[in-house]
């Protein structure tokens, strides 16, 4: 709860800075107070507290994620000065949505309450609408804002509905009382369709099949820092609050749920990566391939209660390895009028550094050996093999080399291209520090896993 406040503290501190015209140290106040409030957090990672009539559950999942979530924050407010430069007058703006998005993702992990999930919901949704319109000259960043709105107020509609079922099943918010009703008695079939309504709700924000139609166009119309924040933190922070609505939510559902959940993350791999093939806009190709990721996430719904460790492998990988590819695509096509793969053709004598930090990045998404979305994927197959899912797990192997396939057409363009300009492309000292440290986090989590799987035990 302290990480909570103290977020919210600093968000309305960024607000202030603006006021008194100080907006030169906004980010660097900013990253240092996120510094503090993530050593804080991972000290605390033991501490299991429940805060105002168990509204907000601080457990060693919740405090977990909110670490990783602090982390990718830190990652983007970085990149924020040279991003925004040519509107540093809003820079104050940026920051605090931002830092207010950082509260709603710890609220929809931390929540023991449905009002308090539902809160963080919206604080994390509304936030993102706006950031996805804030290049307002751009007719694609405002088709974007206006088609996520649209389409994310209607998901929000079916989980609020879902919730009021659940309570009217229930006659409790509280997820624990909720979980001791399911288990001590036959429920009304209304409980199990406002489970269903929440979960149709919650895979649209983590855009699997079939509700994943909306991320390609708001991913490439709204602007690329926007894009990172999008295929990152939120992603990550939609599939953890999934799983953990999951834990209280399906102890009495029928056992074909599992099956229908397995379908789903089969399609979602299969569907993101064939797409992904096809495009020859980067932003799109990340969208699909965090489509696909989100269905080898949903690998850990078919293990509720034991998958919490490998799912945070799984989902630092990725995350760390997106803020990494990112951070190229944004220094590469800075200047450029669209998002081309193309763009990249060369890169390698352009700059070799960004070169080697979107490789290792799009090596460690496929999951190539040694990078930490390797054993992401190891961990997960290993788990759902044991589990009996096999059918699941050599879909998953059969994606994997699908996405290989698209990663490599990118690196084999940037190493193999015989383009003439050869212009070197200049890179801020922050880009340089967030594109390595991202890469260097995930090749050590990579060689040494247990730095993350050991927080659970």
């Amino acid at each position: 709860m302290n990480t909570l406040i103290a977020i919210g503290v600093l968000a309305v501190l960024v607000l202030v800075l603006e006021i008194i015209n100080l907006r030169k140290v906004v980010i660097p106040a900013t990253l240092l107070g996120l510094l503090g409030i993530l050593g804080y957090t991972v000290c605390n990672i033991d501490v299991v507290q429940a805060y105002y009539n168990n509204m907000f559950v601080s457990t060693k999942f919740s405090t977990a994620f909110s670490s990783l979530f602090i982390a990718l924050t830190i990652f983007l407010v970085a990149l924020s000065k040279d991003f925004y430069k040519t509107e540093f007058s809003k820079i104050s703006d940026y920051i605090s949505l931002k830092l207010f998005l950082l509260m709603g993702a710890i609220c929809m992990v931390s929540f023991g309450n449905m009002a308090m999930f539902f809160l963080g919901l919206e604080i994390l949704s509304i936030t993102l609408y706006i950031l996805c319109g804030t290049d307002r000259k751009n007719i694609k960043s405002n088709e974007a804002a206006m088609k996520y709105f649209l389409l994310g107020s209607f998901a929000s509609g079916v989980v609020l509905f879902g919730i009021a079922l659940i309570y009217g099943a229930t006659g409790s918010f509280d997820v624990v009382r909720i979980k001791e009703v399911a288990l001590a008695g036959a429920l009304p079939i209304w409980y199990s369709l406002g489970t269903t309504m929440i979960i149709i709700g919650m895979l649209f924000k983590i855009a699997a099949v079939p509700f994943h139609f909306w991320a390609p166009d708001v991913y490439q119309g709204a602007p690329s820092l926007t894009t990172a924040l999008m295929s990152t933190l939120v992603k990550v922070a939609a599939v953890a609050t999934l799983y953990r609505l999951s834990m209280y939510l399906l102890v009495d559902m029928p056992s074909q749920y599992i099956n229908v959940i397995v379908v789903i993350a089969i399609l979602t791999m299969t569907v993101g990566n064939i797409m992904a093939i096809r495009q020859d806009n980067m932003k799109r190709l990340l969208a699909y391939s965090g489509i696909s990721h989100a269905g080898f996430m949903m690998m850990a719904l078919t293990a509720l209660g034991t998958a919490s460790a490998n799912l945070f492998y799984y989902a630092s990988a990725y995350a760390v390895a997106g803020i990494a590819a990112f951070t190229v695509l944004i220094i590469v096509t800075k200047n450029k009028e669209n998002e081309q793969i193309s763009n990249f053709n060369g890169l390698a004598k352009k700059n070799p550094l960004l070169a080697v930090i979107l490789s290792i990045a799009l090596l460690s998404m496929g999951g190539i050996p040694i990078f930490a979305g390797f054993f992401g994927k190891f961990f997960l197959f290993s788990q759902a093999i044991s589990n009996g899912f096999i059918a699941l797990v050599i879909f998953g192997v059969i994606n994997s080399f699908i996405s290989i396939y698209y990663y490599l057409k990118v690196i084999i363009g940037m190493y193999a291209s015989t383009e003439e300009e050869t212009e070197h492309i200049q890179v801020p000292l922050t880009y340089k520090i967030v594109g390595v440290t991202a890469i260097v986090i995930n090749i050590v989590i990579g060689l040494c896993p247990s730095i993350l799987l050991n927080l659970f035990n």
